[in-house]
This record gives structure tokens, sequence and C-alpha cells, in this order.
């Protein structure tokens, strides 16, 4: 080894020691008769010291060579600081330098390597390999590495094996678009890389894994965002011979167990919420619950009066911000235009406040006398001081936009701390969801999602009301896992197949193998993937899972240091027989 010791290790024990550290420079002090070198790697800094006519000249002399980011090998001993820096572990501590080696120069760095740089995201992407020196972004790989560790550990003591499936896989036109891979071999056909390994992982509970898992690449290509990247990480799981509650049992234990080992936390049972109450009261499927500001609903005291928004709308709905109530014009009005937003879609918005005197201040006061506005704060339980939001419309739209107008309030009152967790089960997803554009039904999970026994009579009468043996966990307002008990005979999964518009042709050709392992004792089963980098994310309380992943693509899906997607040559192409046509 080049070193004896790492810079983030000494401390005042190791005093009088000689020692031999490597690093990076973060930074020079030069006073004349006295110079300063912040010596950085992985685990930490440590201050060298050399002073004129006590440290030998050659050492001096390259260390006034050196700059930000040289690569130095130094040897010395250690002194006691006369001056301590508390905010370093090793601010209690020096090394006086006796020599010192230059392993590798350096150019300036094209942003600082500090806390809080200022390089900004695309420069810092392309220099990717200098971004990772920064404290900030170790941190977070650190934290995704301790996560994968405690996750196995975990798995493994409840008997789950970690099985490798394939990454060049078969093409299927369901859900997210593949990537596709030319094979050299067979000319003219494809591989496609893995959005998961669902028909894998269930083939090997057939093959009798009873407890499968991996930690898992998966790619889509589709367009991105903060929380998307074309591929990304799942931790992905199956169990067989189950119920749904021992898979919410088993991978809530698996959540609890990594809050507690890697954020100290300890974390209480997780509630259940059904899809549908989940929209009731927060018009969301993956409701933020770190605070309350329920939905409440006011068809019954607010239609009938004459006011013809409400009398005409499917829903009128609204949320209680409480102490708001003193909210100033400008403040209403901005909260109006945030709801009239395309994105949110809203037509307008009603407000009452509840003075603190007990009087009702309203915009449809025209249409609603004290007492009627009385009676909606007492659906609210509204109390003097308090604000009633209330939207009004058709039903899906309007809950939509509810829920972003109760997330912007969440936000403004500081009640959506990243510090705080809330998680929740949401369950009895609907099984098909209808799609206006290829106007047939889809699944709302994937094709192989069990229904529930009790609704598979409506399939044929009412299939928008069958609910499926699906499950999500949210944390935060964040799915961060779903899953479910997935169909495991051959009729029914024919059956879903054909109420997803697959002929019998299509779906031979596309899931015949599955359909196939079906009929060579297929036991019950089910499982849950979790999107790993989403979970780092949110334990390290950050927006973004670029932050967690090494090498992570832009939001055009480029991976601006080594600048791919790329071009290749005509003469890979012909030996591929693939044509490149310019797109119109």
């Amino acid at each position: 080894m080049l070193r004896t010791h790492t810079c983030g290790e000494l401390r005042l024990t190791d005093v009088n020691k000689t020692v031999t550290l490597t690093g990076w420079v973060q930074r020079t002090r030069d006073k004349g008769s006295l110079l300063w070198i912040d010596l950085r790697d992985r685990y930490g800094i440590t201050q060298l010291f050399l002073e004129e006519g006590k440290t030998e000249t050659a050492a001096l002399d390259t260390a006034r060579k050196v700059g930000r980011e040289f690569v130095l090998k130094v040897e010395g001993t250690v002194v006691e600081r006369l001056s301590k820096n508390d905010k370093m572990p090793t601010g209690d501590i020096e090394i006086k330098v006796t020599s010192i080696a230059i392993l590798n120069p350096s150019k300036v760095p094209p942003f600082t390597i500090e806390e809080n740089t200022d390089g900004g995201d695309d420069l810092r992407m392309k220099y990717r390999y200098l971004d990772l020196r920064r404290n900030p972004v170790r941190e977070n790989l650190q934290l995704r590495h301790k996560m994968a560790q405690q996750t196995r550990i975990y798995l493994d003591s409840l008997n789950f094996i970690e099985v490798e499936t394939p990454v060049l896989i078969k093409s299927t036109p369901e859900g997210a678009r593949d990537f596709v891979v030319p094979s050299r071999m067979n000319p003219g056909e494809f591989y496609a890389l893995p959005q998961s390994p669902q028909t894998f992982k269930q083939l090997l509970m057939v093959s009798g894994f009873d407890r499968y898992y991996q930690i898992v690449k998966c790619f889509r290509d589709e367009d991105l965002r903060a929380d998307r990247q074309p591929e990304f990480t799942q931790i992905d799981c199956e169990m067989a011979f189950i119920t749904q509650e021992d898979i919410l049992t088993t991978f809530e234990g698996l959540v609890r167990h990594l809050f507690k080992t890697v954020k100290g936390i300890d974390m209480p049972s997780v509630p259940h919420i059904s899809y549908a109450d989940a929209m009731k009261y927060y018009g969301s499927d993956k409701p933020d619950t770190r605070f309350e500001m329920k939905f409440v609903e006011l068809n019954s005291v607010a239609q009938g009066k004459g006011f013809q928004v409400f009398d005409s709308a499917e829903l009128v709905v609204g949320i209680c911000a409480q102490g708001c109530a003193e909210y100033t014009r400008k403040q209403l009005d901005e909260l109006t235009e945030f709801v009239k937003r395309p994105q949110i879609g809203a037509k307008g918005l009603v407000y009452v406040q509840c003075k603190a005197d007990g009087t009702f201040k309203s915009t449809v006061d025209k249409f609603y006398s004290s007492d009627d506005l009385k009676q909606w704060a007492t659906k609210f339980n509204a109390k003097p001081g308090d604000l009633l939001l209330i939207l009004a419309g058709e039903k899906a739209k309007t809950q939509k936009a509810l829920n972003e107008l109760r997330l912007k309030m969440g936000e403004q009152l500081g009640l959506r701390d990243k510090n705080k967790f809330s998680a929740l089960w949401v369950i009895d997803f609907p099984l098909l969801e209808w799609n206006e554009e290829t106007n047939r039904w889809h699944a709302m999970h994937h094709p192989f999602t069990s229904p529930k026994r009790e609704d598979l009579h409506l399939l044929d009468s009412n299939p928008g009301a069958v609910r499926a043996n699906a499950y999500d966990m949210v944390i935060n307002g964040t799915e961060v896992g779903g899953g479910s008990i997935r169909i495991h005979d051959r009729p029914t999964q024919q059956l879903m197949f054909t109420k997803l518009g697959f002929s019998d042709d299509e779906a031979k050709k596309q899931f015949g193998f599955l359909m196939d392992a079906f009929e060579y004792g297929a036991p019950p089963h089910g499982g849950i993937a979790f999107g790993f980098d989403r979970l780092c994310s949110l334990f390290g309380g950050a927006d973004s899972i670029r932050d967690f992943i090494a090498f992570p693509k832009n939001n055009a899906g480029r991976d601006m240091m080594i600048d791919t997607p790329s071009t290749i040559s005509q003469e890979q192409l012909d030996e591929l027989g693939i044509v490149v046509k310019e797109k119109k």
C-alpha cells in the first residue's frame, strides 16, 4: 500500500506516529514562512503543515508547485494542532511533513470540488468523475451502498435467494417502450432490454424457487424527468405459496429494517388504504400523508342554491387549510391562478375565510347565507382562523386539481418536512383502465395481475369495476414500490389477454412460454418491486434520483460525459443489416 492511513482516520491518540498519506489537494494556504495543504480522500480531509527552516527544502519546493486536485503522497509525523477545528473529525491534529511527492498533477478543475460547488448540472455531468469527489455526492453513493447491503441482509435472513435473470430478452409492446438490441447472428431479429424481470421471476416460482430477489437494472425508453432514468434499478422480489397479506407484512418489514439500520428511525406499522378511499380523500393514488388536510365532499350542502358552477358539477370538494383565514387577496389570487394553470386544469377556486370572530367571508356570499357557510365549516371541522378552499367540476379532473392544491398548501405551510416519513399501503387498485387513444382497456399494473376472485363475474358486464390483487407502497407522496398477486393458471391468463385486446396468436407469440409453464404445476405466487433509486433519494432527502446514481443521464437521456447515445459506423450498420432513415 502507498499509504499507512486514510485522510479521515487520524486522531489525537495517533500523535507522534510516523504516517504516509495519499490523496487529492483540496486547497493550499501559503503564508510565506508557513504552508498548509488540505489533503482529501474518500474518507475525509487531513491538514498538512510545512514550515520554512524546519521542513526539508525539497519538500517545501514541491509543496509550492502543487495546485487543486494534484495527487500527492506525503510522509510526516502526527502532531497536535494549536488551532483546532471542531468541524472536522481530524481537526485536532495535523501532519508535520517530512517528504512530499506529486503522484500526478491536475489541470485546474472546471468547477470547485466543494460541498457547494459553482458548477451547473450539465458541467458537473460532463465531468462526473470530478463531481463524484464532492462530499455530498460521495455520501449519496455510500447511502446507496448501505441500503443495498441492508436489503440483502434482510432478505437473506428470510431465505430469499438472489438469482440473476437475462438482460437480452424478448420485446413486448405492452407498457413502456423497449430498448431494442439488434442480433448480428440472427439478421433482422432483435432482443429487448428488460423493463422488469416480470416473466422470469414468475417462471422461477414455477421452478420451485419460492423466495427470489434481485437488485436489478431495468430499461425503459420513455420521456424522462427528475425521478426517471432510461436505466434504473429495482429491488425485485417474488414469493410463492403466500397471500397478499404475507407480501405486505414481509416487505413492510424490509422498509422498516432499512429505516432502522440506515436512518436510525423506528417506523410505525404501515396503515392500509383502498385505492377508492385514496382518491376520495386525497385525489391521488400516492397520497402524501405527512399532513392531514383530507378532502371533504360538499355536494349535499352546496348544490341546489342557484350557484350554477356548483349545481352543474359532478363533484364539489374542498380542503381546510388551518390558520390561513387571514390570507391576503393577493395570496388568494395566486392560489386561484395556480389551480387555473393548464397542467392543473381547474376553472376557478372558491374560498371561505372562517374569521376569528365567528363570521365568514366568501367569494360566493351572494348565493350562500352565513348559516350555509357555517354548515360547510362544520363538515370540514373548521375552526375560527381556518381557510376553506373548494373546487368543482368533473370528478376525476377535480380530484386531481385539488390534490395539486393540497400539496401546494402543504408546502406553503411547511408540512412536507423531508426529515419526516409517512408510509402507506394503497390496495385494491382497479384491474383495468380505459385508454381513450387506443379505445380499449389496458392493465393498470400489467397483464399478469390477478383479479379479485369475487369481482371476476364483472369482467364482461363492468370491467372498470373489477379490483386487482395489487398494492403500492407510498412514502411521503412518492410511490416507492408496487406489486400484485399474479395469475397462475392458463385459462385466467388467456381470459386476461382477451380482455386486453390480444388475439390468441398475439398472446401465444408474446407469452406462450409463460402460459405453457402454468400447465406444469404453477404455484400461487405474487411479488413486488421497489424503485431502488427512488428509495435512496427519499432516504437522502433529495428530489432527484440522479444524485444517487454514479453516472446518470440527463433529461434527454444523454450521458454528457461519454456523449451517448451516438451514431455507429456504416460498417457496423451493414453487418447488422440496418438502414437508418432520417426522421421527418
